[in-house]
């Protein structure tokens, strides 16, 4: 099987700059690397710890509940002036607990390093566990187990793992089940604390723009002082040998089937791990893979369908999941398995396996593409695979294998009297046939440079050389206000067709000659906007731009593939309908905007795309794809004097227009709602006008709209904190260029769901009276600037971000200016805004309850 070696030389710059490993006397593993690419640095502890090592205890969420509790309080700290500190210095501090690893990380400024190292070891090391809060977040951990269960693929995942694994503890859930968490104590938790938070259980890692011998030094002083303990792993169970199928058909109350099969396979370190990690590739990674292109496109089975290898351990799972109408989940299931046997019997084509490859490289590349991202990379090759070279040594296997390694993988693993099948499905549906198919680092990237087009198309570009990594993003405006109020869901739609069928390629050709690259090819759509985005290596530029050329000039609207995307399409709209929040959303919407075009978002609701035909996206397409329309934004490794030719040719050749401003007047006023639904929790929404993102007090919205969510911030600490009445409390907003929907939200219980209005309408009042303080206000300016600072690390973040500003008519690098926006933002100018706009006859108020 030959495989090119170029595509495994990108990955040389990683291995050559190996991260600094020290063990301190108290054996606490620290890793240290420097990267100056942006001026941020992550900092994370692992700790050797989560749900299987719970021993006698398994099932109780030990982990789980205390992640949560090492928030709440320290010897040195409250729990408010935990993320308080972490927020003051610009950074976002976080956590998050697996099977068998539990993580602690802040992302910040690179200059405030010391400060997470600080906090972190304070928190992991120095927790007091007070005992009002263990029942507190007892409480709030019950509600989230509450929203599990209103998830259905949530209650999905559990059921799978529940049936795949009869001995092993992978067998329960990480968060652990109601009835065994409420007999928990804290004397169970600081038992469980005192011996698995040892410094030789733990793992320091810290990625980013600072000095490596000031941070090892630091480190050494704040997590050096704790002793070292004995530290003795309960014994996890083996589980047995998996000798015959295994179903598991749940019927409730969806919408749509969703069904996983799985397999039982070896390990991260097993030697055969890659093989499996291409197979799964093969068969459900794209649009171009093999059971998408079978079952998804060919027999029209499902409406999704994709696959992984998950093996986080000693063992894992191969999982093929897909999405169906009720009834034909047998057919979609039965389909999967003679794809299997037809590859085991006849192995893959080796353009599909040089694909695969490809796509597994540019994956390894773009977990590296954030500060974060690389630290996390490094905490996995430590804790999960126990050796900081593993990624080396898993590509050299990767090259090493040949189509008799994928033949006998599947053959050996991927066998039908072995797989274990889920599924949850519309209650009183039948299982039947289907019917028929329907170091150092380089420097931090430049402005965007624009260059002139013909026609008034505009052409952005950015060069940054730091990976190997080119990012095109063509944007157009367009959304719901451009769209027939009886055929809502079009934009979205059209650009899903954009990326499929043209008139010399269909649309499985133009999926693989994407993914035969290991590229991306995928449609954008939004309330204001709409396009195509694609990401290449540097090499792949002239096929990337063939493709976007046919796309936006050539598509071909094809109608077996259009009734396949507006199945998919409405099938997205009833899985949007088994969540309580985003059931909960759309209602407000409706309710909010009344007869205004946000109303309803930009997927659509299902009479108009029933009423849709291609003629119609047709008609869309010759509209708002025109020169005067369009944004080319193109940021990564490439030469922007070299090849702007090529990027202003593509844009010369659209056809020659303007697209007129859309107007729909202001959205109606307020009332109050309750919808009633099937739910375990309740979800309460108050709404109020807010300024569209023209407006001048558009930054003083995104400044209110921080101050009232987070960790830190008032309502959370009040609501979730001190009263424990809601799992999650956050503001969120819904964006015009002329009006916005600014929204509060919190999840609770049915009976409590009156507290929590009352504590929200408190909030309002709060800064409608001017009782905003100014270290609050400070506080909140640092998190909205770092988190600024941290979402734009990628090409494909600031190809949006400059694309959308040009778009809109702001100047095309405002995206430099965003600390000075928010610094600018007063605390006379929040209590302006929320005088003129927290008003009550402009309430609109939702409350979504069993």
């Amino acid at each position: 099987m030959r495989v090119s070696s170029a595509d495994f030389s990108l990955l040389e710059r990683f291995w050559r700059d190996p991260p600094d490993r020290q063990v301190l006397p108290n054996g606490l593993t620290v890793l240290l690397k420097r990267d100056a690419a942006a001026a941020v640095a992550a900092v994370q502890v692992w700790v050797k710890t989560g749900s299987i090592h719970e021993g006698g205890r398994l099932g109780a969420g030990l982990s789980h509940f205390l992640e949560h509790l090492l928030f709440k309080g320290t010897v040195r700290r409250s729990g408010r002036e935990i993320a308080a500190t972490i927020q003051a210095h610009g950074g976002y501090l976080n956590a998050y607990t697996t099977f068998d690893h539990t993580v602690y990380y802040a992302d910040l400024p690179g200059e405030h390093t010391g400060v997470a190292v600080d906090v972190l070891a304070d928190l992991v090391l120095g927790s007091t566990l007070p005992s009002d809060e263990v029942a507190r977040e007892r409480d709030v951990i019950l509600r989230e187990i509450d929203m599990g269960q209103d998830d259905p693929d949530h209650r999905l995942g559990e059921v799978l793992f529940a049936t795949a694994y009869r001995e092993h503890p992978y067998r329960h859930p990480v968060i652990g089940y109601r009835d065994v968490l409420a007999g928990v104590s804290r004397e169970d938790l600081l038992a469980y604390y005192r011996e698995r938070y040892v410094p030789n259980n733990l793992v320091v890692v810290a990625v980013g723009a600072f000095d490596p011998a000031a941070v090892r030094e630091l480190v050494g002083r704040h997590f050096g002082s704790a002793a070292r303990a004995p530290l003795a792993s309960p014994p996890i169970a083996p589980e047995p040998l998996q000798l015959s199928r295994r179903d598991r058909h749940l019927f409730e109350d969806v919408q749509l089937t969703r069904a996983e099969l799985a397999w039982p396979i070896p390990g991260l370190t097993h030697a055969d791990a890659p093989a499996l990690d291409l197979v799964a590739a093969m068969l459900g990674f794209g649009n171009s893979s093999i059971l998408w292109q079978s079952v998804r496109d060919r027999a029209g089975l499902v409406h999704t369908i994709d696959a992984q290898a998950w093996s986080p351990g000693t063992t894992g799972l191969c999982t093929i999941g897909f999405t169906c109408d009720a009834g034909r989940r047998e057919a979609a299931t039965a389909a999967v398995l003679r794809e299997l046997r037809r590859c085991a019997d006849r192995g893959f084509a080796p353009a599909r396996v040089a694909r695969a490859i490809r796509q597994t490289v540019i994956g390894e590349i773009n977990a590296r593409k954030t500060i974060a991202g690389e630290a996390s990379r490094l905490g996995v090759a430590e804790v999960v695979a126990g050796d900081l070279d593993y990624s080396r040594t898993y590509f050299a296997r990767l090259r090493a294998l040949t189509a008799a390694d994928l033949r006998r993988v599947v053959g050996t693993y991927l066998v039908p009297g072995c797989v274990t099948a889920v599924s949850i499905n519309p209650a009183g549906s039948a299982a039947r046939p289907a019917p028929g198919p329907g170091t150092g680092g380089p420097a931090a990237p430049a402005d965007f440079e624009e260059t002139a087009v013909a026609g008034g198309a505009r052409l952005l570009t950015q060069r940054d050389a730091r990976l190997p990594n080119l990012h095109l993003r063509l944007l157009f405006r367009g959304g719901p206000l451009y769209e027939d109020a009886a055929r809502r869901g079009a934009t979205m739609l059209l650009a899903t067709l954009l990326a499929r069928d043209t008139r010399r390629r269909s649309a499985a050709e133009v999926a693989r000659i994407i993914e035969d690259v290991g590229g991306s090819f995928h449609p954008v759509a939004g309330n204001n906007s709409f396009g195509l985005a694609l990401e290449v290596l540097p090499a792949d530029l002239d096929r990337a731009l063939d493709l976007l050329a046919e796309a936006v000039l050539a598509p071909a609207f094809v109608r077996a593939t259009f009734e396949t995307e507006r199945a998919a399409q409405l099938a997205e709209l009833q899985e949007d309908a088994d969540d309580v929040v985003t059931f909960g959303e759309k209602r407000l919407r409706q309710r909010f905007f009344g007869a205004h075009p946000f109303a309803i978002d930009v997927n659509g609701d299902e009479a108009g795309l029933q009423a849709l035909a291609p003629a119609d996206l047709a008609a869309l397409h010759r509209r708002l794809v025109v020169s005067g329309n369009a944004v080319l934004a193109v940021a990564g490794d490439c030469a922007p004097a070299r090849l702007a030719t090529k990027f202003a040719r593509l844009l010369a050749r659209l056809p020659r227009g303007r697209l007129a401003p859309a107007a729909a007047g202001r959205p109606p006023t307020a009332g109050d709602w309750v919808e009633r639904q099937p739910r375990q929790q309740a979800v309460v929404f108050q709404a109020y006008p807010g300024p569209g993102l023209l407006a001048p007090d558009y930054y003083v919205s995104e400044v209110v709209e921080e101050l009232c969510s987070g960790l830190s911030s008032r309502l959370f600490e009040r609501v979730r904190d001190e009263k424990g009445l809601a799992y999650f409390v956050r503001a969120t907003r819904i964006v015009g260029l002329e009006t916005a929907m600014f929204c509060l939200l919190a999840g609770t219980s049915p009976e409590r769901h009156g507290e929590v209005l009352a504590e929200i309408g408190a909030e309002v009042d709060r800064l409608r009276r001017g009782g905003l303080e100014s270290a609050e206000l400070d506080r909140c300016r640092a998190r909205l600037k770092a988190a600024h600072r941290l979402g734009l690390q990628t090409n494909a973040a600031r190809a949006m971000a400059a694309g959308l500003n040009a778009l809109y008519g702001l100047p095309v690098n405002d995206w430099r200016n965003y600390d000075a926006h928010v610094d600018a933002v007063t605390a006379a100018d929040v209590e302006r805004f929320a005088q003129a706009s927290f008003r009550p006859a402009l309430r609109t108020q939702l409350v979504v309850q069993p």
